[in-house]
């Protein structure tokens, strides 16, 4: 009657993707048999099939964790990582080739407000704004020929994210999780930090779709310094943890007596396994998160203000075990600036760039750089001409870029990157990629690879047949690997 013919229904279940645990600590089956969970025992003694346990990659990798700094909105990459100087000789004419089309129609060249200045022994030029990155340079592969789909953010968002622009797919978070388990189990192996609120498409961003729900990533609000709301839901002030232990048993048998008879309900699996995480979580989360057990010097390196401090966090997850740590700028997109670019992006460098680079020296210093992978870009680029204003927007100013797909910039360090390189070129004024191209889906299979796996294995089988987070595309860029 079932598949392979299991001696028992329990076995059947977590064949199935949804054997939930004991008593103890209910849990979701996570595999299909391309990556093999681990057991553990619960604490009422069952063993039980344990989704988030460690996990063996395809084969030896420097990598262990990834820190995602997501720069949502589109920074410019004229403006921070790749100096166009002939954009000064075309200033406020048009250029000798046509504009390539992109989401609004744009004018005349546009040159950058800012400063670069060349740092380190590999003289990578970086602009002024983010300084502190620049003095870790040579730790930084720069790629400067990435390129997405289209100049719209919710499909390159979910391009960036999730390998597809349309579809509903696991998040490449998810995918880290689902290959690598996690290496502490009393906090989540994804976590997804984001001031203020969601940015653009919410938190399908950090989704797992036809994942298993444990491998979804977890929102935590970072605008909170107070702990309490930080980490909202997961203590009841009102019972001690003896009786809460009680109190979850019972919900959690009555959560799996509902989930037999609803076999593969994602949401369902998802509802289970927080309420055990939560439980657990307040052994070691309000340590995790709280920076005010850093020493002085450390937290003054990081600066102030939330970037500093979710940063901050950032080191102390990964360094307590945490798989994948994805740190949004803000709510909404905070770095699609249609004008008064030189302002805005010049204030928001201003709030992460002194943490980012106390973030690369801190994990050197700890000898965490080495197996962590940090990735900082947006979900594309901007153009290096100028947007026009129209109806409904730019409130008639003609001082800022629209989006760009066609050619942008995002950098690795640690983690098995090979630093103090620039990897890909756009063309003289910075409109699209013309030397060693980067595709998204090239960068997603560069990234697992650093994490031990090849992206063509790393599947899972749904809806008939095995997907994968770089869909049928995707090429690593073995020069960006030390």
């Amino acid at each position: 009657m079932f598949p392979n013919s299991p001696s028992t229904r329990r076995e059947w279940l977590s064949r199935s993707g949804m054997g939930f645990a004991a008593l103890g600590l209910a849990s979701v089956l996570a595999d299909n048999g391309a990556v093999l969970g681990g057991t553990a025992t619960g604490e009422a003694g069952q063993s039980y099939a344990n989704p988030m346990l460690p996990k063996v990659a395809h084969f030896g990798s420097r990598a262990k964790h990834v820190i995602h700094l997501f720069m949502n909105g589109g920074p410019s990459h004229v403006d921070t990582f790749d100096p166009k100087p002939s954009l000064e000789k075309y200033a406020g004419k048009n250029l000798p080739t046509e504009n390539l089309r992109t989401e609004r129609k744009t004018g005349a060249a546009f040159p950058s407000p800012y400063k670069f200045q060349k740092y380190g022994q590999s003289g990578i030029e970086v602009s002024e704004i983010f300084s502190h990155v620049g003095e870790c340079i040579d730790d930084i592969a720069v790629i400067r020929s990435m390129q997405a789909n289209v100049p719209n953010h919710e499909p390159s968002l979910m391009l960036m994210n999730c390998g597809d622009s349309t579809l509903t797919r696991p998040c490449m978070g998810s995918w880290v999780t689902y290959g690598l388990g996690t290496e502490n189990q009393n906090l989540p192996g994804f976590i997804a930090m984001c001031p203020n609120g969601y940015p653009i498409k919410d938190a399908e961003n950090w989704q797992a779709a036809f994942l298993p729900g444990s491998y979804q990533g977890t929102y935590i609000d970072s605008q909170h310094t107070d702990l309490e709301k930080l980490l909202a839901n997961i203590r009841n002030p009102l019972l001690s943890r003896v009786e809460q232990r009680r109190q979850l048993d019972l919900v959690q048998q009555l959560n799996r007596q509902h989930a037999e008879a609803r076999h593969n309900e994602a949401a369902l699996e998802a509802r289970i396994h927080s309420f055990e995480l939560a439980y657990r979580m307040q052994m070691e989360a309000s340590e995790a998160f709280d920076i005010n057990r850093e020493p002085k010097h450390i937290r003054e390196m990081y600066g102030t203000g939330t970037h500093a401090r979710q940063t901050l966090i950032a080191r102390r997850l990964v360094e307590r075990g945490v798989r994948y740590v994805q740190l949004w700028h803000g709510q909404g997109q905070p770095w699609d600036n249609h004008d008064d670019i030189a302002e805005n992006h010049r204030r928001l460098a201003g709030q992460c760039s002194q943490a980012i680079g106390a973030l690369l020296k801190d994990l050197k210093q700890r000898g965490l750089l080495e197996e962590t992978l940090v990735i900082w870009g947006g979900e594309f680029g901007r153009t290096p001409t100028v947007e026009l204003p129209q109806a409904g927007a730019n409130a008639g100013k003609i001082n800022g870029r629209d989006h760009n797909h066609h050619g942008f910039t995002m950098w690795l360090a640690g983690g098995g990157v090979k630093g103090g390189q620039v990897y890909g070129a756009t063309d003289e004024f910075g409109f699209q990629a013309v030397e060693n191209k980067v595709h998204v889906h090239d960068l997603q299979a560069t990234i697992l690879h650093l994490l031990g796996f090849d992206h063509t294995r790393l599947t899972y089988r749904y809806a008939g047949r095995d997907f994968r987070l770089t869909d049928v595309h995707g090429n690593v860029v073995n020069a960006l690997l030390a």
